[in-house]
């Protein structure tokens, strides 16, 4: 089976197990497929002769491809199990279309399709094959196209002259906060350095991510009857958007782009009595991190002071920090470059506006910047996947492994 055929054979596999993170759960991992996804492929990588292969009680598989090259330094690769819940079907119903430059029928029944006026990325890849979904879904090449390419590495790596340890993980929920890097335990994981290959079009590579936190305000009012409301009810839900009111309508994900932080106000569930709003913050500069941060006190004590009867009270936890603030280790850097020239793939290095399981591997000790997967259009229904530029990653993994053993 030649490599573009093994990919895409992977990926219609991984893509048919149902793996979508639950955000309203709070186990690890937050939804069975994930766990059902890394038994098969802890499986797999058994058949491959990879050693010590280990599933935890988290869903976090880890192994060891042994090389013959005792001086090479040990690389790893890691992807993610979990597709994204955006309120889409979490079956993933995967196929192959080539792109003759018209609009693509994603589904006819559903009148879904792939618009090349609405995505001009796609005449980029005149005359491919383009992986793409039904249009009720996402495609979910997010991640499992980097997990196709990480297997695809193992199925291969003992056709090359020589290689180090190639160390793999893949981990649950990222999607939902990056917990399963969090979980991950680096004595079985223990490369000098790692990847993360995930979401980003040919050629894109991130050593820049946002600082994050997430922050839980509760409003708590004063209930009343409508005929002796007047003086006495105060009205949570009004407390959550006289707060939200406070804030630049234009310093949101919609009205920002590149290194332009926001504040992203993402739900609001209320009652009489009271109202929860949970809103993401970012920022890629630290000190306006920091001043987005105490702007949620800022605000809080400002409609507590307009509502004395109530109260308010909030919760805001760090989630990652800037992975440029962690990139110690210049060889994960120097031989993703090196591959990536050796290859002729033009790098696109972007502040990525979101955050990848390397951002916490790296503040672990770990230095683990981010390549491509080859998809456009992530987290949504129109997400596609070039063939060629999913072969292309795969091609990058494996060049980084025969220039680590040539070091």
């Amino acid at each position: 089976m030649d490599v573009r055929k093994e990919l895409v054979t992977r990926f219609f596999r991984y893509a048919a197990i149902e793996s979508q993170s639950n955000g309203r759960s709070p186990s690890l991992p937050s939804s069975p497929g994930q766990a059902a996804l890394a038994a098969l492929l802890a499986d797999e990588m058994r058949a491959l002769g990879v050693d010590d292969v280990h599933v935890d009680d988290h869903a976090i598989v880890t192994g060891v491809k042994r090389g013959n090259r005792p001086h090479a330094p040990s690389v790893g690769f890691i992807a993610h199990l979990d597709t994204v819940d955006v309120g889409l079907s979490p079956y993933v119903r995967p196929q192959i279309l080539q792109f003759e430059g018209r609009d693509l029928c994603l589904n006819a029944a559903e009148d879904v399709w792939l618009r090349v006026d609405e995505h001009p990325d796609l005449l980029r890849w005149l005359g491919e094959d383009i992986i793409v979904g039904d249009g009720t879904s996402v495609l979910g090449a997010d991640n499992k196209a980097a997990i196709a390419a990480i297997m695809t590495l193992l199925a291969r790596l003992d056709r090359q002259d020589g290689h180090g340890d190639v160390f793999v993980a893949f981990v649950p929920d990222e999607e939902i906060g990056l917990r399963g890097a969090r979980a991950l335990e680096l004595e079985r994981f223990a490369c000098d350095f790692a990847y993360t290959i995930d979401c980003c079009e040919l050629g894109e590579v991130v050593l820049e991510t946002f600082n994050a936190a997430s922050c839980e305000v509760v409003f708590t009012g004063v209930s009343a009857h409508p005929m002796s409301a007047k003086g006495t009810l105060v009205n949570p839900l009004l407390m959550a958007i006289d707060f939200i009111a406070g804030f630049d309508r234009s310093d949101t994900p919609e009205c920002t782009a590149g290194r332009e932080g926001f504040y992203w106000f993402k739900d609001l569930v209320a009652n009489d009595t009271e109202a929860r709003l949970t809103a993401l913050i970012r920022d890629f500069d630290t000190d306006g991190f920091d001043r987005r941060k105490r702007r949620i006190a800022d605000m809080a004590e400002r409609t507590r002071a307009q509502y004395p009867s109530g109260a308010i009270r909030y919760e805001i936890i760090d989630s990652y920090r800037n992975i440029s603030e962690h990139l110690s280790d210049d060889r994960a850097i120097a031989l993703l470059f090196q591959a990536m020239d050796a290859l002729g793939i033009e790098k696109n290095l972007i502040p990525m506006r979101g955050g990848t399981d390397g951002a916490v591997l790296s503040a672990r000790g770990l230095s683990t910047p981010n390549f491509f997967t080859g998809a456009y259009n992530f987290h949504s229904r129109y997400e596609f996947l070039p063939v060629p530029a999913f072969e292309s990653s795969f091609e990058v993994a494996l060049k980084i492994c025969q220039l680590a053993a040539a070091s």
